[in-house]
């Protein structure tokens, strides 16, 4: 194969899928290689379970596991939020007619006592959620009411916060916050896996909470979304745009050799 092309790319992780569509579809000529035989880099889907076990290099999975074709196993599993960047440029190029979605029906939290309870998704939920006492229920939608309104752009929504120089720690203080409450509102709205973000600005985590919110409000009773087939989908999809806009694509081809001229990539062998 002896072609000339605008841009070659290597691998077919999310990243380069979405490159490699955004290119062809403003009219560049793409040619889109990967060793592996299958898309998605390492955060591919796996199909069928032996796939899986040779990337691994351990035996072939037994008759206990059942058919292989009924498994779809994802290398990086991630949920999406539903007012995110990512579904927003989903939307936005159209590669939402590729995939299909599944709105995850529910999310649970741990407490520190080891309790399970389920994080609440509506107002009647949250009424009857024992996360909190009622008080504490008055308090925590004041809070939430403040996250809604907040605007980093506009200091009039600010209050007595600065989200530049007020931790978050002191924002739950100036609302009488238990300390359950907080835990549950930085791991399970917020999702930060640890509390070194209570002692930093109170930004970012406002946006976390604030994006949890609008993803909740979006599609349903969940805040996540999640392709039905697994989130190898998503450079599939990104890699369908780009081949109906001309690009091409050639899987299980490792590439031998970069070649270079004054400096400057010219091609791939």
């Amino acid at each position: 194969m002896d072609e000339e092309y605008d841009c070659i790319v290597l691998g077919t992780g999310l990243t380069e899928c979405i490159l490699s569509g955004m290119l062809s579809v403003s009219g560049k000529k793409v040619l889109h290689m990967d060793r592996n035989k299958y898309y998605g880099g390492e955060s591919a889907s796996l199909t069928p379970l032996e796939d899986l076990f040779t990337k691994f290099s351990v035996p072939a999975p037994d008759d206990s596991y059942g058919r292989g074709r009924d498994w779809n196993v994802d290398l990086i599993p991630k949920f999406l939020m539903a007012n995110g960047q990512l579904v927003k440029l989903l939307v936005h190029t159209g590669v939402t007619r590729y995939l299909e979605f599944k709105s995850i029906e529910g999310s649970y939290v741990m407490g520190k006592s080891g309790k399970i309870s389920k994080v609440p998704a509506d107002e009647k939920e949250a009424l009857t959620s024992d996360l909190m006492g009622l008080l504490e229920k008055k308090r925590f939608k004041n809070f939430l009411v403040f996250v809604q309104d907040f605007n980093e752009e506009d200091p009039k929504t600010w209050k007595e916060v600065d989200p530049k120089t007020t931790t978050t720690d002191e924002v739950y203080k100036i609302f009488g916050l238990e300390e359950n409450t907080c835990d549950f509102v930085g791991h399970a709205l917020a999702l930060y896996r640890d509390d070194e973000y209570r002692s930093k600005p109170c930004g970012e985590a406002m946006k976390r909470i604030k994006l949890y919110s609008d993803s909740l409000a979006r599609y349903g009773k969940s805040p996540y979304l999640y392709p039905l087939y697994g989130l190898g989908e998503l450079p599939q999809g990104f890699a369908r745009l780009s081949a109906i806009y001309g690009g091409t694509y050639m899987l299980d081809k490792p590439v031998e050799e970069i070649v270079m001229e004054g400096g400057k990539v010219v091609g791939v062998k």
